[in-house]
């Protein structure tokens, strides 16, 4: 219960800390399309960066909602894809609004692939995009570590479960070799108590034939 709770807390905190982000991030999406040339380059790469912590906290939340009772995790579950939606969204807006090179450029910009400040603009384009693919690299390795010691913790969990068990039938064997143990002294005290009877008894008729005897001899001596 306590993994539980403190699940639930976690994925609150990441909760309240995404909507800050999505507020920051909107309004520079908002502000985006106000601005040409080296400001709007300067804002999409902010907002670049604001997409990127709100993918990794989401991408946390979905990490912690696991440990969140099933009980509940219909209502966490429909508050997560609600964010989904939204990072989708703003993901497809930045996409555009950087797509959208006239503006992006400013006047610089030009439809001639030979020109120095194409081949810049195009090298500034291609090395944003490249920031992108190492991020979601980032976030897919991240994801896949954090499958795989889950997996490991489920096997862990597993092995000391079937551990319990045979500590409980071993346990429940040595009292059972007890218990055998116990009858087996038992069986043998109660033997010696009857060997030790029976020798008195013996030695009790041995003497009285041997009274029995001298008193015969005593008679026809006499």
């Amino acid at each position: 219960m306590a993994d539980t709770d403190a699940g639930s807390e976690l994925f609150g905190s990441y909760e309240a800390e995404l909507k800050l982000v999505q507020a920051d991030l909107n309004q520079k999406l908002d502000q985006i399309p106000e601005l040409a040339g080296e400001p709007r380059k300067s804002a999409v790469r902010l907002a670049e960066r604001s997409l990127e912590e709100a993918t990794e906290l989401l991408d946390q939340m979905r990490i912690e909602k696991q440990n969140i009772p099933s009980s509940t995790r219909s209502k966490i579950n429909q508050r997560f894809r609600n964010f989904e939606s939204d990072i989708d969204a703003s993901k497809r807006k930045l996409k555009d609004l950087s797509s959208d090179r006239k503006a992006l450029f400013g006047s610089r910009y030009t439809d001639d692939p030979n020109t120095d400040e194409q081949l810049e603009q195009r090298q500034q384009l291609l090395s944003g995009t490249d920031r992108l693919d190492r991020s979601s690299q980032r976030l897919r390795d991240s994801q896949r570590i954090a499958n795989e010691t889950e997996d490991i913790g489920r096997g862990t969990l597993a092995d000391l479960h079937l551990q319990r068990e045979q500590i409980q039938h071993t346990r429940l064997t040595i009292l059972e070799s007890e218990g055998y143990v116990d009858r087996s002294v038992k069986t043998l005290r109660g033997m010696a108590r009857r060997m030790a009877t029976n020798r008195i008894i013996t030695v009790a008729i041995i003497t009285v034939l041997v009274l029995l005897i001298i008193g015969v001899i005593y008679s026809k001596f006499r």
